[in-house]
């Protein structure tokens, strides 16, 4: 059996550290690294690089708003061109960053707010590909499974990473329950391990309201800053190597 786990990384910013990265790359095979917009500075970005190199991690840049004050997390009214240009300086820091190193970057895969808003909006989407397309076609998107980044980008040149989550939890729509209500984030090591059994092995998700989903997911995340990271993702690697 064998599942791509990503997990966001390289989000610190001086003395203020977000995540323990370095106890997570064991159990990942994919790392999305912030691109300093909403966490990551040149510092803690290289080093996240050179553990992915160390690890054979498959490395994602991880764009956002220009929001470092929220985490990337509120939502930000920007015209095209201008968010266009945001990303493409991102990436390509990123994409050189991991170069120079002598890595590739294989992915991109949107922070926060921008995730999700791209997940139901074609033009968030569209714009997200114009600057992935206009750096390098090779690099794919990865984005929320069964929404709108995944029929747009089906519709492009680039490639799709369909993602799902282990410690997030859903509304019957599909998308990702809000941060702002409560009870939608995993923190229980065994509840997020139920969820990646029920994603891997059924392709489905229950959500709160007792519906539930077909998901199938390429991918499948657990965040770095969640404090339970490295117990959830512990749970997981017990549980792949119990099916080997």
């Amino acid at each position: 059996m064998k599942i791509d786990i990503n997990c966001d990384m390289g989000e610190s910013i001086g003395s203020n550290i977000v995540g323990n990265d370095v106890a997570i790359f064991p159990y990942i095979t994919s790392c999305n690294i912030a691109c300093g917009f909403h966490g990551g500075d040149p510092y803690h970005i290289q080093k996240t690089i050179d553990m992915a190199l160390e690890y054979g991690v498959r490395i994602g840049a991880h764009p956002s708003y220009p929001d470092l004050e929220g985490f990337g997390r509120r939502k930000m009214e920007i015209k095209r061109s201008i968010l266009k240009s945001i990303l493409k300086y991102q990436i390509s820091a990123v994409k050189g960053m991991v170069e120079s190193a002598g890595g590739k970057l294989s992915y991109v895969k949107p922070h926060g707010a921008l995730y999700n808003t791209a997940a139901m909006s074609v033009d968030e989407t569209q714009t997200i590909i114009e600057a992935i397309s206009e750096i390098d076609n090779n690099i794919a998107l990865m984005g929320l499974a069964n929404s709108v980044m995944m029929s747009e980008t089906e519709k492009s040149t680039i490639s799709f990473i369909a993602e799902a989550f282990a410690d997030r939890r859903y509304s019957s729509n599909g998308q990702l329950k809000s941060r702002n209500e409560g009870n939608s984030v995993i923190h229980n090591p065994d509840e997020a391990l139920q969820q990646v059994v029920s994603l891997w092995l059924e392709n489905q998700i229950n959500t709160d309201d007792g519906i539930q989903l077909n998901i199938k997911a390429d991918s499948i995340c657990v965040h770095g800053d969640n404090p339970q990271a490295v117990e959830i993702l512990k749970a997981i690697n017990t549980f792949i190597s119990s099916q080997s």
